[in-house]
């Protein structure tokens, strides 16, 4: 049986995050990619220009077109920015029944621009977090979830992942990639122990699409039937590698894509 990954998420004109940057994982780890498409975003490796979002009844249409077709083994959640767009996807979710559902709550672009309306922010803690097997917020997100502010250092990360499980979240991977320091380390939390996972961090500019890209790619790994820890770990080590590729590529002013094909292209120095 071909191993099959949904991703439900917004699409990025310049092919760095989003559906794109979802696609592109899938196909990279081996896994057939299908998409329901929430939002139009006329962006750049600059700047959100401006956004269309998908009506939500047709969001709800595009999920129950695959759900009657497809056999479906992991889901990935990118941007959904509004209430009703989220209502629809959980309501979606119903026709997946045990499928694996990895959450990134896109809140915020690489560019600063806001991807999510702050009355939606409600919603999604209480309608989507539930329902996900594993959530991926970076260290603004956790904090804007709990209302709180950014944690500071892997304890507080802890801390923050285990009050976002007690809030409702089956597991928690809170990512560390927008702290500093010469590694990045995210914090998983699933109920037993947090566990550290820490990677070089890579001097380059280019990692517009990294948090898709992970959340693409731990949903991969469980849509082969990966255990979510050594899902996580298999997700780092691509995203990493995929980051300190990323100069190979010459992509846009400003924050560039990763290089989701760095095992895959040949005669890089010609590209």
């Amino acid at each position: 049986m071909t191993v099959i990954a949904l991703t439900i998420a917004g699409s990025d004109s310049c092919g760095a995050a989003g559906i794109q940057a979802d696609l592109k994982t899938f196909a990279a780890l081996e896994v057939y990619g299908a998409s329901v498409i929430t939002a139009l975003t006329a962006q750049n490796t600059l700047r959100v220009e401006a956004v269309h979002m998908v009506p939500p009844d047709f969001v709800l249409q595009q999920m129950r077109a695959v759900a009657s077709d497809l056999e479906v083994d992991a889901i990935k959640i990118g941007m959904l920015a509004t209430g009703p767009v989220i209502g629809a996807v959980a309501e979606g979710l119903k026709d997946f029944a045990g499928v694996p559902v990895v959450l990134d709550p896109v809140m915020i672009a690489a560019s600063g621009d806001p991807l999510l309306d702050p009355d939606a922010v409600n919603a999604l803690r209480s309608v989507l977090i539930p329902l996900a097997t594993l959530v991926t917020p970076n260290l603004a997100e956790a904090a804007a979830l709990l209302a709180g502010s950014p944690a500071r250092n892997e304890y507080e990360m802890a801390v923050q992942a285990l009050k976002l499980k007690e809030a409702g979240a089956n597991a928690v991977l809170i990512k560390g990639g927008h702290a500093e320091g010469p590694t990045a380390v995210d914090i998983l939390f699933d109920g037993t122990e947090p566990l550290s996972f820490e990677a070089p961090r890579a001097d380059t500019r280019n990692t517009h699409g990294t948090g898709c890209t992970l959340s693409a790619a731990i949903a991969a790994e469980l849509a082969k039937g990966t255990p979510l820890p050594e899902a996580v770990e298999s997700a780092k080590a691509y995203v990493t590698q995929a980051i300190f590729a990323a100069d190979v590529l010459d992509i846009g002013k400003g924050r560039g894509p990763l290089h989701h094909f760095h095992a895959w292209w040949e005669d890089e120095d010609k590209r």
